[in-house]
């Protein structure tokens, strides 16, 4: 772990702990109990998004259906949310994973990476048109100076995400991945690096050539939104096992917006603390009390756990396995 990463975490979590011992942790933990094994039907309910968001990696992968099809993708995009949610390793460490994961399964190593690179940005980009869509609906009926507290937040929120994959799409347009390898190679310059450019630039114009394939764009941007729509059945399931219901619109609204200051706190890994102080924000807009909305954010933690230490154990198994198939590959000398 870098040392910005480190000290990233350690705020994450003075702030995550904070908030809990603000509210009473007593009271929250015996809110959260409530849910009981209701927990594990909200992870299972949460593998609805997922599929739909290995849908785009499928869509994306086109040309390498029949070698890899949509259960490879379920697993790559299955790996990647659970190295991102639990690992701190930023927001890089799950598309790397996925990118091996395709390429171990015979896809080439350029356009895994294309696709990999591609899905993220038109997540990213789906997220924000939900966001935004949560925030048309949250002006019609949201009033008051609380509000208006909320909204700047949101706001801001979506900008940040805005600008961050503006610059990350304009990067990918102009060869992203052959100018990091020339940056890196001016700076350690000490060995060859024509062949990793060579990769690099490869990579580089399939991402150009992927944005070309419009329809398979739109399709995988339709497929990321509706993800988001439906996990909206998320954050209502886990209230309602709390014992709190909510409308579907009040839990559009925590979802969304929650979604997009999470998402604007993306160099903090997990969004530690952050996530949490999304939902005390949102909370009073929807009724919900103080320590229902940290149940909630704690909820989700849970399903991240459930859904991701597997995960990451499968990562490792799977390496393990990879590993073992290319050492015993290499011929043994006489």
């Amino acid at each position: 772990m870098t040392r910005a990463a480190l000290i990233l975490l350690s705020v994450g979590v003075a702030l995550f702990i904070a908030l809990l011992a603000w509210q009473g942790f007593g009271s929250v933990a015996s809110t959260l109990m409530v849910a009981g094994w209701g927990l594990a039907l909200v992870a299972a309910f949460h593998l609805l998004p997922l599929l739909l968001d290995a849908g785009t990696i499928f869509i994306l992968s086109d040309g390498q259906r029949r070698r890899h099809g949509l259960r490879v993708a379920i697993l790559a995009r299955w790996t990647g949310e659970s190295v991102n949610s639990l690992l701190p390793a930023g927001q890089i460490g799950g598309p790397v994973l996925m990118v091996r994961h395709l390429a171990h399964h015979g896809m080439r190593m350029r356009d895994a990476a294309a696709a990999i690179t591609v899905s993220t940005t038109v997540q990213a980009v789906s997220q924000i048109g939900f966001a935004l869509f949560g925030l048309a609906i949250f002006a019609v009926y949201a009033t008051g100076g609380e509000s208006q507290n909320v909204r700047k937040a949101a706001l801001i929120a979506v900008v940040v995400l805005a600008l961050c994959m503006a610059a990350f799409y304009v990067a990918q347009r102009r060869g992203l991945f052959g100018r990091v390898l020339r940056l890196a190679s001016s700076i350690f310059g000490k060995r060859d690096w024509s062949e990793l450019t060579a990769h690099a630039d490869a990579i580089d114009s399939a991402v150009r050539e992927l944005y070309s394939e419009r329809r398979r764009i739109v399709v995988s941007f339709c497929l990321s939104f509706t993800g988001w729509l439906v996990g909206t059945g998320e954050v209502w399931l886990a209230l309602h096992f709390l014992g709190h219901q909510v409308g579907w619109l009040d839990a559009l609204l925590l979802e969304s917006i929650g979604q997009a200051i999470r998402g604007a706190a993306f160099a903090i890994p997990g969004s530690l603390g952050v996530q949490e102080g999304g939902y005390l924000l949102l909370a009073p807009l929807v009724g919900l009390p103080s320590e229902a909305a940290l149940a909630l954010s704690l909820a989700k933690r849970a399903r991240e756990l459930v859904l991701g230490v597997p995960g990451i154990l499968y990562v490792h198994l799977s390496e393990r396995n990879w590993q073992r198939r290319q050492a015993s590959r290499i011929p043994v000398a006489d």
